[in-house]
C-alpha cells in the first residue's frame, strides 16, 4: 500500500512539535530555572502581552527596524547599482566596502553613541552603517551579472528607461534584492537589540538587558519567541507574496 508524501506544511508542523517536545524533555531532565519548560514560557508570554509591556517594546523595536531597514535598502540599492555599472567608482570604493564590512557592529554602535550622543538618530545611524555595506555588495554583484545582450536588445528596440528597468533590469536584479532583504532582516534585528541594550530606554533589547540582570530566562525566551514570530509573519505575509509576484514571468 502506497502512502501519500507528506506536504511541506505538514512537515513544518511536525518539526515544530518535535522541537517543543525536545525542549520539554530537556527542561524536565535539567529541572532548573536556566531552562524553563514551554508552558512556563507561554504563561509569561501571555502575561506580558495582556499587560501591554511586550506590545509596547516590540512596537518600538519594529519602528526602529522599519526605519533603518528602509534607509539601508534604499541607499544600498542605489549605491550598489552605481558601483556595478561604473568600474572606476567600483575600484575607488572597493576598499571602503571591505573596511566597513569588517568593522564589528559593536564598535560602530559605540562610536555612534560617543559621537552623536544617546539619541534615536544615533541608534538608527548605527544600524544603517552596519547593514549598508552588505546591501551594496549584494546589489553590486547582481548589477555585474546583468545580461548585456538583453540590455542591448532594449536599446535596439528603443525601450524607455522605465520600461528597461521594469522589464529587463528588475527581473534580473530581483533575486539579489530579495537576498539582501532577507539577510537584512535577519541581521538588522540582531543589531537593533544590541543598540537598544547599550543606549536606549525602551525596546526589546532594553527589556532583555533587564531580564538578564534579573536572570529571568523565562521572560528572555518569551520575548525572543514573540520577536521571531513577528519576523516569520513578515516573511510569510509580505516577502514571500512579493517574491511570487515578481517571479511570475518565470516558467
Amino acid at each position: 500500500m502506497l502512502f501519500p508524501k507528506p506536504s511541506a506544511r505538514l512537515l513544518a508542523i511536525v518539526s515544530l512539535i518535535a522541537f517543543v517536545l525536545i525542549w520539554q524533555g530537556l527542561a524536565s531532565y535539567l529541572n532548573d530555572n536556566s531552562l524553563p519548560p514551554p508552558i512556563v514560557v507561554a504563561k509569561v508570554l501571555w502575561q506580558e502581552i495582556i499587560s501591554g509591556e511586550l506590545p509596547y517594546h516590540l512596537g518600538i523595536t519594529l519602528l526602529r527596524l522599519a526605519a533603518s531597514f528602509s534607509i539601508a535598502m534604499f541607499l544600498g540599492c542605489g549605491i550598489g547599482i552605481l558601483l556595478g555599472r561604473n568600474q572606476k567608482l567600483d575600484a575607488f570604493f572597493d576598499n571602503w566596502l571591505v573596511i566597513f564590512l569588517n568593522i564589528p557592529a559593536l564598535v560602530t554602535i559605540i562610536l555612534c553613541y560617543v559621537w552623536f550622543g544617546l539619541v534615536e538618530s544615533a541608534a538608527i545611524l548605527a544600524v544603517v552603517i552596519n547593514k549598508l555595506p552588505n546591501v551594496v555588495v549584494t546589489i553590486r554583484e547582481g548589477t555585474r551579472a546583468l545580461d548585456k545582450d538583453l540590455l542591448e536588445m532594449a536599446r535596439c528596440y528603443h525601450f524607455s528607461k522605465r520600461k528597461t528597468f521594469f522589464h529587463v533590469i528588475w527581473p534580473q536584479l530581483h533575486p539579489f534584492v530579495m537576498a539582501a532583504t532577507r539577510s537584512g532582516l535577519a541581521l538588522i534585528w540582531k543589531i537593533i537589540l544590541v543598540v537598544e541594550l547599550l543606549g536606549r530606554s525602551n525596546g526589546m533589547g532594553y527589556q532583555l538587558h533587564i531580564f538578564f540582570q534579573l536572570f529571568d530566562v523565562a521572560s528572555i525566551l518569551a520575548y525572543t519567541i514573540a520577536f521571531v514570530t513577528v519576523i516569520q509573519i513578515i516573511e510569510l505575509v509580505i516577502l514571500k507574496p512579493l517574491d511570487r509576484k515578481a517571479q511570475r514571468w518565470r516558467r
